[in-house]
């Protein structure tokens, strides 16, 4: 009991609720301790009079063009972002610069085309990467992910990729869960790298079965683990012109190689037959003598 006889509980609510009062709160937003929730307020800019030491923002289901680094960089204690379903592009390098702090991040369902070293190189502390359902996403670059070691769920399903390098995921030692599924990736003899990596590393990949080849036509369909033994077969035992090119070649030289020591060879011993035979003369003229 409180000292005025009223139960601590009673208030515990009464201070929180003053407190709630007192929170600066962005129009068509709601606010609690350390969270801002915009979801579907048809939001087409980042709000303003977000307070300074909020935690969790929430931005999803809005028509977003793009993030303000200079705004975002004044909520230095964000830890949770979610902006799922909005319309953000390509212009996404250095937006969270001043954001270190964040571990969870949600750009799934928006209009990104490409992820660059710099569009995340300064979250050092992320853990969750949400980039799913981004039709228009074509290439993610060899080294995006080099700085997020602490990286356990990475999610990159139901885009327009074709292709990923393995050391792009390979070389971040904390991932735990990877989504690829229903994307377009082309399993030629460059992407059995990554088919095998798949099928070797202890990483869990949801919906698996969905994580198939879109070409070539001979693979579409076909799920990884069949894929990686097709193109195993293909790509190690096939040969292609330029290999049969390079091994008639080789097999010229070699023949043109045989062609001119058995002509020095044959050169050799007529000469030596003929130095022979005239040393032969040579001592018949000098017997006869």
């Amino acid at each position: 009991m409180s000292p005025s006889g009223r139960p601590w509980s009673l208030s515990l609510v009464f201070l929180l609720g003053m407190a709630s009062e007192g929170i600066d709160c962005p129009s068509r937003c709601s606010c609690q301790y350390l969270e801002v929730n915009c979801t579907g307020q048809q939001l087409q800019e980042f709000p303003v009079d977000i307070p300074l030491d909020t935690r969790q923002l929430i931005l999803a289901a809005n028509n977003l063009l793009y993030l303000p680094a200079v705004e975002l960089s004044f909520l230095a204690d964000l830890v949770y972002l979610d902006c799922r379903k909005n319309l953000l592009g390509d212009d996404l390098d250095f937006t969270f610069i001043g954001v270190a702090k964040l571990v969870y991040l949600d750009l799934s369902f928006n209009n990104l085309t490409q992820i660059t070293f710099s569009t995340f190189s300064h979250l050092l502390s992320l853990v969750v990467l949400k980039i799913s359902d981004n039709p228009n996403l074509v290439a993610i670059e060899m080294d995006a992910f080099a700085n997020n070691t602490w990286l356990r769920h990475l999610d990159v399903s139901r885009t327009g990729l074709t292709f990923l390098d393995t050391s792009t995921v390979r070389d971040l030692p904390n991932l735990r869960l990877l989504g690829l599924s229903d994307n377009l990736w082309h399993c030629n003899c460059s992407f059995l790298d990554f088919v095998t990596w798949m099928m070797e590393s202890h990483v869990h990949f949801p919906d698996a079965d969905n994580i198939t080849c879109y070409t070539p036509a001979g693979l579409h369909a076909l799920r990884m683990p069949a894929a990686e033994a097709q193109l195993h077969f293909s790509c190690l035992t096939q040969l292609y012109k330029q290999d049969y090119a390079f091994l008639c070649l080789v097999g010229f030289c070699i023949f043109l190689a045989g062609t001119m020591a058995a002509w020095l060879a044959g050169v050799c011993a007529v000469t030596y037959e003929a130095h022979a035979s005239k040393g032969e003369e040579e001592e018949e003229e000098e017997e006869e003598d």
